[in-house]
Formats: C-alpha cells, structure tokens, sequence
C-alpha cells in the first residue's frame, strides 16, 4: 500500500498537522484504524496531565463527622471517608486478611488501597 504526507487539523488547538507517511505506516502496522486527532505539541500536553483540574467536594465523614473534601461526587448511600478514617479502615481490612490467613481460612482479595 503506498502511502503519501496528509495534513490533518488538531482538535485541540486548531492547527494543521502532517500525519506523515512513515506513521501511516505505523499505524497500519500496528493495526490502528484511526488517524490521530492531535499534533504533537497537544498529544504531549495531554499526556502530562495538561490542565486537568480534579473537582473537590466538600462534605462529611461518615466514620468521624469531620469535615472533608473528596475528589469525586459522593453517591447517595454509600458512606464517604475522611482520608485518616480511610487509612484506619484500609489498615484494618489488611491485618483481618493476614489474620484470616494465618488460621487456614481462604483471602478474599482486596484491591490496594494505597494513597499517598
């Protein structure tokens, strides 16, 4: 398949690109069936985290009754966690495994909790 230089315009920014022949190339080797949508000023800024801004969320502590924040929208229902009351409960969930483990009984996986 013969390949030539296409331009194509960034939807970021707004800019016309050159998606060139060699990555054509690329991208039909490695299967990809869309052109890339971004130069590479914008790809590079988005890879890096740009101006990606997490929304706070002030509310409650369903363990401590401080006040938090969270990065996310709480849902109705289900109980938020000050980050302390988070690492206690996190820390007690590992020792309850280790516990379980050491008397024979089977761990139930639980995802890592790390943060920070």
């Amino acid at each position: 398949m013969d390949y030539s230089d296409r331009v194509l315009k960034c939807q970021d920014c707004g800019a016309e690109f050159v998606f060139t022949a060699g990555e054509q190339l690329f991208f039909h080797d490695k299967q990809f069936t869309n052109d890339p949508k971004r130069c590479k000023q914008c790809k590079a800024k988005r890879a890096s985290g740009g101006s990606k801004v997490r929304p706070e969320t002030r509310t409650r502590c369903a363990q401590c009754g401080e006040e938090t924040t969270v990065p996310f929208k709480p849902t109705q229902g289900r109980p938020v966690l000050c980050r302390l009351c988070f690492k206690q409960q996190s820390a007690s969930a590992q020792q309850t495994l280790v516990h379980d483990a050491r008397q024979g009984q089977t761990p139930v996986q639980v995802p890592s909790l790390a943060q920070d």
